[in-house]
């Protein structure tokens, strides 16, 4: 166990500095376009859900969770909402960074992510018959201005331990790093523990060579609404014991707090229900297409 507990605390403090510059150059991309992305997907209307997905990759805190308001208010479709929810990457893009993948790789998941959230998106707007658009933007119904909506969203991501910060660009790197090698630390623990005992084989052949079990479960890990789900999944194939196939659906289905802001701030449980299980459909669904692929 000494063995155990060692390597993984310098597997893990190797990634600090890795993760801290992704972090500073993803808290200054989101202060510069944040607010601009958002707008862009306001004012988008029927491409909302192209430029929902490509703006979906950026790496912006809370961006699912004001989606989710603006949905609530009607201000974009359905179709976008997925668009955004689908193209989400939460904390890959710094793990994959940090671990030094291959620069292809990562950004041919980045635009898988993008095309299947467009795509979706587009399919989801032609199928299912909107409520009416409000033709001004509207949060909740009420009209509040841009800063006030700001506010809103940033005092949810806040509570619900999505760690938006208002702190300065260094200082927000700071605590954001610190909190995922807090959870890299938890999940490699206890995958370097199971490997230990178990073995990398039998603990692989668990779930890898599952090509429909695997995006099932994590798809269903996807969900979690916290950001320990993707840092999870992210790993795990790191790691190797999950496929691309299922990664690809526990990644697709992840929103970050958005699927946990729409419940509060959207009346219509029933509504919400069914975006969850069209979410979780579509992400496991192209899971088990990649596996077979």
């Amino acid at each position: 166990m000494s063995e155990v507990i060692l390597d993984t605390l310098i597997d893990s403090i190797k990634l600090v500095p890795f993760l801290f510059l992704t972090y500073l150059a993803m808290e200054y991309l989101e202060h510069k376009a944040g607010e601009k992305t958002t707008h862009m997907v306001r004012k988008a209307g029927k491409m909302g859900p192209l430029i929902g997905g490509v703006a979906g990759v950026l790496p912006q805190c809370g961006f699912s969770a004001a989606a989710s308001n603006l949905y609530a208010g009607r201000v974009i479709t359905l179709g976008t909402l997925i668009a955004i929810y689908l193209s989400t990457s939460d904390e890959m893009l710094p793990i994959l960074i940090s671990e030094k993948m291959d620069i292809c790789f990562v950004l041919g998941v980045l635009g898988a992510k993008a095309a299947i959230g467009a795509i979706a998106g587009f399919v989801i707007d032609l199928l299912v018959r909107e409520r009416k658009i409000h033709p001004h933007d509207h949060v909740h119904g009420h009209g509040e201005n841009d800063h006030e909506e700001e506010e809103h969203i940033h005092e949810i991501c806040e509570h619900e331990n999505c760690h938006c910060e208002k702190d300065g660009i260094f200082l927000s790197a700071v605590k954001h790093t610190l909190h995922i090698t807090f959870f890299i630390i938890v999940i490699g623990f206890v995958l370097n523990t199971a490997l230990h005992f178990v073995g990398e084989d039998v603990l692989a052949g668990l779930i890898l060579n599952r090509p429909v079990l695997g995006p099932v479960l994590a798809g269903l890990v996807g969900l979690i609404p916290n950001c320990a789900a993707s840092v999870t999944i992210t790993q795990l194939y790191i790691s190797g014991v999950i496929s691309l196939g299922a990664m690809m659906s526990g990644l697709l289905v992840g929103a970050g707090v958005g699927l946990l802001v729409l419940f509060r701030v959207n009346p219509d449980k029933k509504e919400n229900l069914k975006i969850v299980g069209i979410l979780y459909v579509i992400g496991v669904l192209t899971g088990i297409v990649i596996n077979w692929l």
